[in-house]
């Protein structure tokens, strides 16, 4: 494949901290290490190492169900999981993100497979489409990156038609990586009761991000307006410590957890404390 290193462009003015996270995305797209590979930018390589730590995705997206129907991704990142989508042969399939750089590569993924996307730059707190616009909204990590979350909630059921579905994963606050990260930046610092959602906010991807209960999901989804919804908890790579976990949080403490990580333990009894939220809700 070409080279498909994405020129930065000047964000829309927004809030300050929605400026921050812009700048942030859009200075690396999440997972866009894995596309590094021996000197080369391989967008495919991002997509193989994606699905090889995050094997759920698929069983959670369940991309089939875009086959005939009007599907919105918001936050397409990279433009995998929107390719899988593609590949369902949607009747109309448009992705959007807040970054510049997420939409360029997005774009030259779909270049090179041929595919098909309205691919826009947007803020998921305000979607430029009309009410009732899709069957399906898919946003996979993303929501929790915005300032106003619930605000990204109710924005995808305001562009759902009656009987759509909404499929989302959100960080959940009691989970493993929330635990190491209150063992370094609270415990380790004198200040063990320092709220869960200031160490997120600080330490966690993006400045701001936010993690939910189960119940504080449920509640934010019954305010945007969904009819039902099912939640459930996924332990993520990020909570085994697999692949390039822990990009802001480098050191030797971390390395050696790396390698003394009891994951195959962790798999059979801490599912419960996963980092993934995932969310599907019906309008």
């Amino acid at each position: 494949m070409a080279e498909a290193r994405p020129r930065s462009h000047p964000g829309a003015v927004q809030s300050p901290l929605k400026q921050r996270v812009h700048d942030f995305w859009d200075a690396e797209s999440c997972g866009e290490s894995y596309a590094r590979v021996d000197n080369a930018y391989e967008l495919s390589a991002q997509e193989q190492a994606r699905y090889q730590l995050e094997p759920y995705i698929a069983g959670f997206a369940r991309f089939d169900d875009g086959r005939g129907r009007d599907v919105l991704e918001v936050g397409v990142g990279m433009g995998a999981d929107h390719l899988m989508w593609a590949r369902s042969g949607p009747r109309r399939l448009v992705g959007v993100d807040l970054t510049e750089r997420a939409i360029e590569l997005s774009r030259a993924r779909f270049e090179d497979h041929g595919a098909r996307s309205e691919l826009q730059v947007a803020d998921a707190e305000s979607l430029p489409f009309p009410g009732g616009s899709f069957d399906l909204v898919y946003s996979w990590g993303v929501m929790h990156h915005s300032p106003d979350t619930e605000a990204c909630f109710k924005e995808a059921c305001r562009v759902l038609r009656p009987g759509g579905e909404a499929r989302i994963m959100v960080y959940h606050t009691r989970s493993l990586v929330g635990l190491m990260l209150w063992l370094r930046y609270g415990l380790a610092t004198g200040r063990p009761f320092r709220p869960m959602s200031q160490i997120y906010a600080e330490r966690l991807e993006s400045p701001g991000t936010k993690a939910y209960t189960p119940a504080q999901a449920r509640e934010m989804l019954r305010r945007a307006g969904f009819e039902r919804s099912r939640v459930s908890v996924q332990l993520s790579h990020g909570d085994l410590l697999s692949g390039n976990v822990g990009a802001r949080q480098q050191g030797g403490l971390l390395s050696l957890a790396k390698v003394l990580w009891p994951r195959w333990l962790l798999r059979r009894v801490a599912r419960p404390f996963g980092l993934y939220l995932l969310i599907e809700a019906w309008k």
